[in-house]
This record gives C-alpha cells, structure tokens and sequence, in this order.
C-alpha cells in the first residue's frame, strides 16, 4: 500500500474511534466536562464564553490548543447571538436567548458545543467558496458576506457538525484532535 492511501486509512481509522468514542459516552472518569449557561442579551457573552474556554482547558493541562479553542467558541457564541430567533415554545416574553457553551475532554479529543434555542439548521460551508489563486489584494471582494465564522471553525477543527435538540434547538458541535506535541497532562 502506498504512503497516500496508508494516511488514508489511518485518516478513516482516526474518525471512526472518534465517532464511536462520542457516542459510546466513555467512563466521564477519564474526562474532563463542563457546560456554562450564557444569554445571548448579556454584554459580555463572549468573553465569558472565551474567559471559561481558557479557564477549563489550562486546567486540564490543554494549554496549546487554547487560542483555537477560544476562536472557535467565540464565532460559535456570535453567531447565536448574532442569528438565533428562538422557537416560540422556547421563548420567553421580554425573555433572553439562552445558550449552553459544552466542553467534553478526553485524552485525544476535545469537543465543544454550543447549544441554542433555534432549530434551524447552521449554514455549514461546504469547502471553499473562492479559488485560493484569488486571494490577491481584493480578498474583501471574494470572501462572502456571511458564514465566514462558521469557515473559521471549520479550518481549525478536526470535524464540524450540528445536531437537534429533542424539544427544539439544535447544538453546533465541533471536535478538535489533541496534537502529538499537545498531551494533556492530566489526562495521559
């Protein structure tokens, strides 16, 4: 078998532990969980959102995935403050607009959720929207109006994916792989 197709399967291999890791709900001794509950209306959502997603990971020994970690969670927190119309069996009159910011830590992954009171699904990008060759002085003119942040999260992310939430909503789930030269200390 040849290099490519030996990083091929390895690839393959990798999402499909990941997969059945999330899903087989693995022993929560072996990890490290938080959810913080934010609303959308406050000033400062998103610093808090980053402020605890810097806080959770150095306390897990995660220091060097920290400044993605915190990108992502703040385009992810912006675009529900920016985008979410509750569904009206979760709005409250005169009411804000909750959200669960998630963090699930294990020795190879780190997962990140951001849940939300709409069900509409999230406009994921599917791939580039622009040749790279276009990216000259007018990179303004090429990149879209909307939907950069979700582009953002998918370039740093291992995966990107939503799911619904059982009485409306949905949650934007991101995973990102701990590096070889990232270990989390307390975890390993």
């Amino acid at each position: 078998m040849d290099t490519r197709k030996a990083r091929q399967h390895e690839h393959v291999g990798a999402e499909i532990e990941a997969f059945a890791h999330w899903f087989a709900k693995p022993d929560p001794s072996a990890g490290h969980f938080l959810t913080v509950t934010l609303f959308a209306e406050a000033a400062d959502s998103a610093r808090v959102a980053r402020d605890m997603t810097a806080v959770f990971l150095r306390s897990a020994g995660a220091d060097a995935m920290v400044d993605d970690a915190r990108l992502i969670v703040s385009e992810l927190v912006g675009n529900v403050v920016n985008h979410v119309v509750p569904e009206p069996a979760l709005a409250q009159p005169g009411g804000s607009r909750r959200m669960d910011v998630s963090f699930k830590l294990w020795p190879k992954w780190l997962f990140i959720g951001v849940t939300d009171e709409d069900s509409t699904p999230p406009l994921l990008p599917l791939g580039d929207v622009f040749s790279p060759g276009l990216m000259g002085e007018l990179s303004e003119v090429v990149l879209p109006d909307n939907g950069r942040g979700l582009m953002i999260v998918q370039r740093l992310a291992s995966a990107v994916w939503w799911t619904p939430e059982e009485g409306g909503g949905k949650t934007v789930w991101c995973r990102m792989d701990v590096g070889q030269g990232a270990e989390v200390d307390s975890l390993c």
